[in-house]
Formats: structure tokens, C-alpha cells, sequence
């Protein structure tokens, strides 16, 4: 017998993980979410704003066989995008390529694997992110890391820079040990470090008030007592992560490989000169610049409206004349938030603050 058919097969499907790119991987048998209760009183809570896709799903996040009938086991992988690289106008998980794409094509390649190792053709789906599961209670399930105070999963090898996907699938593999403890201790970093006051509570945010959600899920105008802490965030923030001591000590530089490198039309600048080039943008030029990219979820508009709330805080009087051109945009959205912004700068530029 050869070395590789003597192991077992979950560990041989982990190393397949690993071989494919993955950070880290676990299996978990699936059934009723530890975390659904908690889920859906967060959803009462009115936390998460106006994410309507969430509670449509919430009848299948409560058990996680029902998404794929006959499935019994999650194959959860975790894939790093990062953490070393200097944080900045846009979140670092969106500066490269759509993670959904790469993650579900190795996540499909695995599935094809383990169909080849078995012989037969298995029932399964993968997700990433879009599918009514809670991915979180899976991850822990499968010993990937605990609950941070911020929300995120955290590993105490790799900290929380990194996407989570699952594949489940309808064979009984053998579960790993959940990961039990919580190593947050007394630390709050995260929580004091949010700009915005998102934390209600250790590990329970409301969605309304992070800015994250402010600069990619809200469709509508920013609350404007949220526009001034927003700052230079563009699209995204990674501000309660980057506190996280597990993040300082363990997160990892991406290789020059990676799919979430940072792409070209982002790369090196700051948060004037994005939002003024975005501000600009015709929708043409929007679709030749993020082709490919997470940040095509805020579209124009929402990418439009973000910068003009960036400039309204760190920007000049210099930049009056490209927020009055943006008060012609065919988008009220956008004119809204574009004549905040002058009026913004025109006071800081009176003060002289």
C-alpha cells in the first residue's frame, strides 16, 4: 500500500485543499447552526439594514442540510488575502481579483477531486459568501479559528485576513474537533478602534453603522453623522482587524502571485487621488477599471457617491471644481453627496481647519 492511499481520505482531501491554494481547511458534519438563534435575533435587531437577502435565506441557515438535500459533510477552507500590505482607502480583501471566482473554481476543483478518489460522482454544491449558510458556525465546527469581538473568525495562526468557503457534499466524512476556546481574553481593541461605534456589543455589530457596510451595501445616501468618521475609506475598512493583536503577530504579505494582489488601477494611490479618478469616471472607464474586481458591487454611483464623501474630509479647495462637475451627474445620489462635500470644504476652508 502506498503512502497516500494509507491515509485516510479526509486528510488527503485537506492536502488537496492545501494543493489548491487553500490556507487552511477542516471538515465538519453538518446539521442544526449552534449559531442560528443568535443569527436571527441580530436579524430583529434591524442590524442588518437593508441586506434583505439575508433574512430570505434564514429558514436554510437555521440547519445546514437543507441548502443541498442529502448532503452530510463540509469540506471548510480558508484563503488568506493578505494583511501585511498598508492599509488604505480600500478594504484589502477587495484590491485584487473577485474572491468568489477563485475561491469557487478551486473549491469546484476540489469537488471534481474527490469525486475522482471515490469513483463516483457525489452531490454537492460549493459557496462563497452567497449562499444561506453561516459560515462562520461551520469554520469553528471544523476547528478553523473562534469568534473575534469584531465578528470575525479568527485563527491563531493566521488571524482573520482571509475568505471563507465551504463545500458540502453527501458523504460522511469524519469530523475534526471544533475549535473550542476564545482566545480574545480581556482585549478590545476592535471595538474601541471602530470609527463609527459599530460594535453594540463584543462579537454582535450593527451592520448600519459599519462602514463597511455604509460604503458597499447602502444603495441610499450615508447617514450624514457617519460621512465625517467615514474618513479616507473609499470601499470597505479593515480598521477593527488591523488592531487585532492576532493580526499584528500572524497575518501574512501576499505573493506576487496572488489573485488578490492589488490590480493596477488601485495600486500606490491615496485616497484624493482614487476618489477624484473615480469621480471622473464615465461608466465605461468604471467597467474597463474594475473588470474582475469585489468592488464592482457598489457600482458607479455607490463608488461615486464614496468618493465624494472621501473628499469632503480629506480633501481641498482644489477639489471644488471636480465635485462641481459632479453635480451634473445624471445620478441624484451622486449630486447629493458631491454638494455636501463643497459645502464641507468650503466651512473647513473658512476655519481653516
Amino acid at each position: 500500500m502506498s503512502t497516500a492511499t494509507s491515509l485516510s481520505l479526509e486528510t488527503r482531501t485537506k492536502a488537496q485543499a492545501f494543493g489548491l491554494g487553500f490556507d487552511l481547511a477542516g471538515i465538519c458534519a453538518l446539521g442544526p447552526a449552534e449559531t442560528a438563534h443568535a443569527f436571527e435575533e441580530w436579524l430583529d435587531q434591524g442590524y442588518a439594514g437593508t441586506m434583505d437577502y439575508l433574512p430570505r435565506g434564514r429558514d436554510k441557515r437555521r440547519d445546514s442540510r437543507l441548502p443541498v438535500p442529502g448532503a452530510m459533510s463540509a469540506i471548510v477552507v480558508a484563503m488568506s488575502y493578505g494583511g501585511r500590505e498598508p492599509s488604505g482607502p480600500v478594504a484589502r480583501y477587495a484590491r485584487g481579483e473577485d474572491y468568489h471566482d477563485v475561491m469557487l473554481e478551486r473549491l469546484r476543483a476540489l469537488h471534481r477531486w474527490l469525486d475522482e478518489e471515490l469513483g463516483y460522482q457525489t452531490a454537492g454544491k460549493a459557496y462563497v459568501d452567497t449562499g444561506p449558510l453561516l459560515e462562520r458556525d461551520l469554520a469553528r465546527r471544523a476547528g478553523l479559528g473562534w469568534f473575534g469581538k469584531n465578528t470575525n473568525l479568527v485563527n491563531p495562526s493566521l488571524g482573520s485576513f482571509f475568505f471563507l468557503g465551504a463545500l458540502l457534499v453527501d458523504v460522511a466524512l469524519q469530523p475534526d474537533a471544533p475549535f473550542e476556546a476564545d482566545r480574545c481574553g480581556t482585549c478590545t481593541r476592535c471595538l474601541d478602534a471602530c470609527p463609527t461605534d459599530a460594535f453594540v456589543a463584543p462579537r454582535v455589530l450593527d451592520a448600519t453603522r459599519c462602514i463597511s457596510y455604509l460604503t458597499i451595501e447602502l444603495k441610499a445616501s450615508i447617514p450624514e453623522p457617519l460621512r465625517e468618521p467615514i474618513g479616507d475609506r473609499l470601499y470597505g475598512c479593515d480598521i477593527c482587524q488591523d488592531v487585532c493583536p492576532y493580526n499584528v503577530k500572524f497575518s501574512r504579505a501576499l505573493s506576487a502571485d496572488s489573485p488578490y494582489a492589488v490590480r493596477e488601477s488601485l495600486g500606490g494611490k491615496d485616497a484624493g487621488t482614487l476618489a477624484r479618478e473615480i469621480l471622473g469616471m464615465s461608466p465605461d472607464e468604471f467597467t474597463a477599471a474594475f473588470r474582475g474586481s469585489p468592488m464592482k458591487r457598489a457600482k458607479v454611483r455607490g463608488l461615486k457617491r464614496n468618493a465624494a464623501v472621501v473628499l469632503a474630509n480629506v480633501g481641498t479647495p482644489e477639489d471644488s471644481q471636480v465635485l462641481t462637475h459632479a453635480l451634473a451627474d445624471p445620478e441624484p445620489l451622486v449630486r447629493e453627496h458631491a454638494a455636501w462635500a463643497l459645502e464641507r470644504i468650503r466651512e473647513r476652508s473658512e476655519t481653516g481647519l
